[in-house]
């Protein structure tokens, strides 16, 4: 961890309390690291050109009604030149960002309407969101009548809202605050916008001077990350993590606890490409105490598992072509596409495939295994040796 920043004129522990203590009237999160973590991204916002990227933060539920559009209400009162977008075009977005009135906070709600399985295609937009997660994210765009190629800026603070899920690349990007709606013995006050929005924007004041004070000693800090957070996780989680050291108090410890908490609970929660899933049913379910299996063995296992998707695929039980298809994009410790082959089995010659050909996409993309994996299943010996098809 850096060393304690100099005491600034403004007490930014105290200030964050405030921040936090403000969304606790107005919001009701589903963990005390979601205050934290939402607090934090406030003030990162006023620091983003001290950083080398900036973290999205998203408010995802399974429903409508679960105080997503709320916590951008009060987001926007907080941070600095709020730009409110509901379906926005990826060249709006962009625009703005490189303007003349300086970059933005994009406050993106119903993002469900851009990526939701009925908005079609928005790779544009998604690019941009990608894009402008590093400080030198651009977008590339032909202009004026000599069709002349323009970088145009797409670094900048964004927080998302929306119903279900967004793309992985966007979800690996980001702090994901998974709302749900309030329950009865859950109060919190009506916003008013034009009865609160004076308070947020004085805290937001306090912020922006606080932000001038920390900001040398911000724009230097290389904060240490909790142990086991590491590639993207930690480069969503170091700019929150410097903004809580320069504020300090309790705030360096809670902001850790705060990051261990949400990045496992990301793990835990969102979904991993089917493929990986895929591998990890094959790992922790199916391929336990076996070194091969025929596939006809295989697809009855995977389509009897109690909470996986594979019995119905868009209306179809997953099949060995569409295994084979799946399979085919990992490959084997040398370089090779997993594929079947021949398993000898007392009935004749069945294609199958063999633990050792997965065993290095296992230990490149699924989770480390569960204890109980390994009592999951009784082992199944095949009869005999394999040879290659």
């Amino acid at each position: 961890m850096s060393t304690n920043p100099p005491a600034p004129v403004i007490d930014g522990a105290a200030l964050l309390n405030e921040v936090e203590a403000f969304h606790r009237r107005f919001n009701v999160f589903p963990t005390e690291a979601a205050y934290v973590a939402v607090a934090l991204w406030d003030a990162h916002a006023h620091l983003i050109d001290c950083f080398d990227s900036t973290p999205r933060i998203a408010f995802l539920s399974p429903e409508p009604g679960s105080g997503k559009s709320r916590a951008l209400e009060v987001i926007e009162t907080l941070v600095p030149r709020p730009m409110v977008a509901v379906n926005a075009s990826a060249a709006a977005l962009f625009r703005s960002v490189s303007g003349p009135d300086g970059r933005p906070t994009i406050l993106f709600d119903e993002i469900d309407t851009v990526f939701g399985p009925k908005a079609g295609d928005n790779e544009e937009l998604r690019g941009f969101l990608n894009a402008g997660h590093r400080r030198k994210g651009v977008t590339y765009r032909c202009v004026g009548d000599s069709q002349t190629v323009t970088p145009f800026p797409s670094y900048t603070a964004v927080a998302v809202a929306g119903l279900g899920s967004l793309p992985d690349t966007i979800l690996t990007r980001s702090v994901i605050v998974r709302m749900r709606r309030r329950a009865r013995n859950e109060k919190v006050e009506p916003f008013r916008a034009r009865l609160h929005e004076h308070e947020g924007n004085a805290l937001r004041d306090q912020l922006a001077d606080w932000a001038e004070h920390a900001r040398g000693w911000v724009m230097g800090a290389w904060p240490e990350l909790p142990e086991g957070v590491t590639d993207r996780p930690g480069d969503v989680w170091e700019p929150l993590l410097a903004v809580a050291d320069a504020a300090g108090g309790d705030w360096p410890q809670r902001a850790r606890e705060a990051c261990l908490s949400l990045v496992k609970a990301s793990q835990v929660n969102d979904k991993a490409s089917l493929g990986i899933r895929l591998l990890t049913d094959l790992r922790d379910h199916v391929l336990i105490g076996v070194d091969r299996l025929p596939t006809v063995a295989i697809l009855d296992r995977l389509n009897a598992l109690d909470d996986a998707p594979w019995a119905d695929l868009n209306g179809r039980p997953l099949d060995s072509r569409r295994l084979s298809r799946m399979l085919s994009e990992y490959v084997t410790a040398d370089s090779e596409p997993i594929a079947s082959r021949n398993i000898r089995t007392a009935g004749g010659v069945l294609k199958g495939y063999h633990s050792e050909d997965l065993t290095d996409a296992w230990q490149r993309y699924c989770p480390p295994p569960p204890e109980s994996a390994l009592q999951a299943l009784p082992p199944l010996q095949p009869s005999s040796e394999g040879t290659a098809a």
